[in-house]
């Protein structure tokens, strides 16, 4: 029987020990704290409320066309056409036209920058070959990143009745998109973008008013007020706000600089295993090696509340029976971390090497010892 692998972590403490005191009070309709590194809410409110997503609906569109870079369906100079109905999008635009050329770069920093909807619809259309199949595409890729409580029906953000998020999904989309494409992430600290003659600049007032955020978006109908998801690295930390409904430009960035603030002056960035450290070998069965080290392909950062650090403590739960063969960032283990008596986290942990099949007699010996074990 496997047993629970318990390791005790000694981090070292500030001598001021100061309990985090509550959040600021923040003039929006629902708000919320993370951690990047560990994907820890540090502090919300109203996080799970559905609420109309407005142009932070353009996250999962540039995830999608960041995607689509990626693995090569489109390329960054690829002229893209200009249908009438990208050319004739109302709300926020970048001003392509049916007679111009317009190229995947410029459509992603119109969409970035410009937050242009005419932009979205172009980007959609080359990508899925229309917006309602883009649409579909978002969907899916709201359910592979576990955002229950999100729903799209266009790529702009334009209102809809079946087109809704809540901060607690958004911010996750966020973090994705900083985590999984960091090439094209560098977009969202663009202060101006110009095209077609028209320059515009980035709606995102932190951007001049605090050195350390570098993105990411805004959004705005009259139904949704004011929304601001904002990012900001200081140190080898990085926190992400959400702020949604507020009544104003200028009040969504005074309360996400207030979060960002509060973030990084009442916790502590804790260190907890570097990227690629093996903090465990587990047994393999069946394969060409009988061990895998156990770890975290990046380093595992954790933010916690000020002079607590020496609280934290983890316990590393391996999964039951692994087998070969044995990808590379298979999930091996999780760990769970706790903060004095509290549950703090859980956290997946991957194996960093892939073992391959044992040959016949391997295989065969490892089936009678699962068998008695």
């Amino acid at each position: 029987m496997r047993r629970l692998l318990l390791l005790a972590l000694l981090v070292s403490s500030i001598a001021w020990a100061q309990t985090v005191p509550q959040p600021p009070s923040i003039a929006a309709r629902a708000w919320l704290l993370l951690d990047y590194g560990s994907n820890l809410d540090l502090a919300g409110f109203n996080a799970d409320l559905r609420v109309e997503p407005a142009s932070l609906t353009k996250l999962m569109t540039a995830y999608l066309a960041f995607a689509a870079l990626k693995q090569g369906r489109i390329q960054a100079k690829q002229i893209v056409p200009v249908s009438e109905r990208a050319w004739k999008a109302p709300g926020s635009r970048m001003f392509i036209e049916p007679r111009q050329s317009v190229t995947v770069d410029e459509l992603l920093r119109g969409m970035i920058v410009q937050s242009g909807n005419d932009a979205c619809i172009a980007l959609a259309e080359i990508i899925a070959g229309s917006e309602e199949a883009f649409a579909q595409m978002m969907n899916g890729e709201a359910q592979r990143l576990g955002l229950i409580n999100t729903h799209f029906s266009n790529a702009t953000g334009l209102p809809d009745a079946q087109h809704y998020s809540t901060a607690n999904d958004l911010g996750r989309l966020a973090l994705a998109l900083i985590r999984d494409f960091p090439e094209y992430y560098t977009l969202y600290s663009l202060k101006e973008f110009r095209y077609n003659g028209i320059t515009q600049p980035n709606r995102n007032r932190l951007l001049w008013l605090d050195a350390s955020v570098d993105g990411v978006k805004t959004g705005h109908t009259e139904a949704a007020g004011f929304c601001l998801i904002a990012s900001a690295k200081r140190g080898p930390r990085r926190l992400l706000t959400v702020v949604i409904g507020a009544d104003s430009d200028s009040t969504r960035a005074q309360e996400s600089q207030k979060l960002l603030n509060f973030g990084f002056q009442y916790y502590d960035a804790v260190k907890l295993y570097d990227a690629r450290q093996h903090i465990a070998e587990l047994r393999v069965f069946k394969g060409a090696a009988n061990a895998v080290g156990a770890g975290f392909e990046n380093d595992l950062l954790v933010s916690v509340p000020r002079g607590r650090s020496a609280e934290l403590k983890v316990q590393l739960i391996p999964l039951q029976r692994l087998v070969a063969p044995l990808p590379a960032g298979s999930r091996v283990a999780t760990l769970k971390l706790s903060l004095g008596e509290k549950p703090y986290g859980e956290f997946a942990v991957v194996s960093l090497d892939p073992v391959a099949a044992a040959g016949v007699l391997g295989r065969a010996w490892d089936s009678l010892l699962l068998m008695f074990n």
